[in-house]
């Protein structure tokens, strides 16, 4: 992993303090826990933090933090710069993670690199109006559908080159971009659809009808058995 630090000071804002409303919910996180159990919340205060902040964590945050919840500052820090979930600098306003392990390398990632850095610059840099900043991150669990980013929070999968593009200029036009697959296809179901179980007797009962009927049928040939036994020795003569 490699090291992560806070933003230069002349990017740290001079001060921080939640909204009425996050203040709200930060008492409804830490009232989760009993008493002397209060560091447990950091994790959900540091995301609020970032969210609040249009995603990243400040020093003034992680200071704010501690204090609320009876932390020694590094403490946070530690936190804060261990998960890499919290960005420690500024990040444009749709903030692109790209996935860069082998099964996206494999389905053309580098390509997709390509068009993010033409696009927006190297990483870490935001745009000029504030839009756009991306980072080059480890498996984002959509192998199924490589090549694919993170933006934000919604995930947009089955990438090319051409689509990455038009994603781009649709953000920055406003436009509402639909997350998820871009090839058409649902989920990570195959390309051009299912290709096994696709027999329709499988889902119209008819199956499972034939085998309750089969049973039904096994057990009434044992039950007769056992009566046709039951009857031959009622039948048979005592012993004397």
């Amino acid at each position: 992993m490699s090291v992560r630090r806070l933003a230069p000071q002349e990017l740290q804002p001079a001060s921080f303090a939640f909204t009425p409303e996050n203040e709200a919910w930060v008492d409804q996180q830490i009232a989760k826990y009993p008493p002397g159990r209060q560091a447990s919340a950091v994790i959900p205060l540091l995301w609020k933090a970032q969210e609040q902040a249009g995603g990243w964590v400040s020093q003034a945050a992680i200071e704010v933090i501690a204090a609320r919840l009876g932390m020694a500052k590094i403490r946070v820090l530690e936190i804060a710069t261990f998960y890499t979930m919290f960005n420690l600098e500024p990040v444009g306003k749709y903030f692109i993670q790209l996935c860069g392990t082998t099964p996206c390398q494999l389905r053309g990632a580098e390509a997709i690199r390509d068009v993010v850095k033409k696009r927006i610059g190297p990483e870490r840099h935001v745009t000029e109006d504030g839009k756009f900043s991306w980072l080059e991150v480890e498996c984002l669990g959509a192998c199924c559908n490589a090549p694919m980013v993170q933006i934000n929070a919604d995930f947009y999968e089955d990438l090319t080159p051409e689509i990455m593009e038009r994603i781009i200029d649709d953000l920055a036009a406003g436009k509402e971009v639909k997350p998820g697959p871009q090839n058409g296809r649902f989920s990570s179901e195959p390309e051009g659809g299912a290709q096994t179980l696709t027999d329709p007797a499988l889902y119209d009962g008819s199956v499972i009808g034939s085998w309750k009927q089969r049973l039904a049928e096994e057990k009434a040939k044992l039950e007769a058995a056992k009566a046709a036994a039951a009857e031959a020795a009622a039948a048979a003569p005592a012993k004397s």
